[in-house]
């Protein structure tokens, strides 16, 4: 971290405090985000045959719903967060190896903030529904590294390197 590295919503007394974005210009902002959900592989197993269904629905269909939804909440859920009007979100999930998947959680904007945390909470919120409708079948169920992947538009552009 270099010296100029501070905390942004904190204001000079250190109080808690809303970013004021109001004199940027609005700029088409992306980023990506990732999860990874360890269901074990009883579990895949079952998924290797396409989407596992529920009495709450198909879980990955399921997911990708309630991971795009939970994006647009963004705002509601992280404190000062500014409420976004998306462009888009786009939620993906794969199979990784014999007993995980991947979610990817891509929210675009063109705006006056990034779009980190909503792709954060998008890929968050699809691991946490992964969990809940396959928590019958095993708490073994392991939700680990949600990471930022990339953002572009900003005032610095990022790239994981993998």
């Amino acid at each position: 971290m270099s010296d100029s590295a501070k905390l942004t919503h904190l204001n000079a007394a250190g109080q808690p405090a809303m970013v004021d974005v109001g004199a940027k210009q609005p700029t088409r902002r992306v980023a990506r985000a990732r999860s990874r959900v360890v269901l074990g592989p009883e579990i895949m197993a079952l998924v290797q045959q396409g989407d596992l269904p529920t009495r709450k629905g198909p879980v990955f269909q399921t997911a990708i719903l309630a991971g795009i939804m939970g994006a647009k909440r963004t705002s509601e859920l992280i404190p000062l967060c500014h409420p976004l009007g998306l462009d888009n979100c786009q939620v993906t999930i794969e199979v990784d190896g014999p007993d995980a998947v991947l979610i990817e959680c891509t929210a675009t904007v063109t705006g006056k903030t990034g779009v980190e945390m909503e792709a954060l909470t998008g890929a968050s919120v699809a691991a946490l529904t992964i969990y809940d409708m396959c928590k019958a079948l095993s708490h073994d169920i392991v939700i680990q590294e949600t990471r930022l992947l990339a953002k572009t538009g900003g005032k610095q552009d990022f790239h994981h390197a993998e």
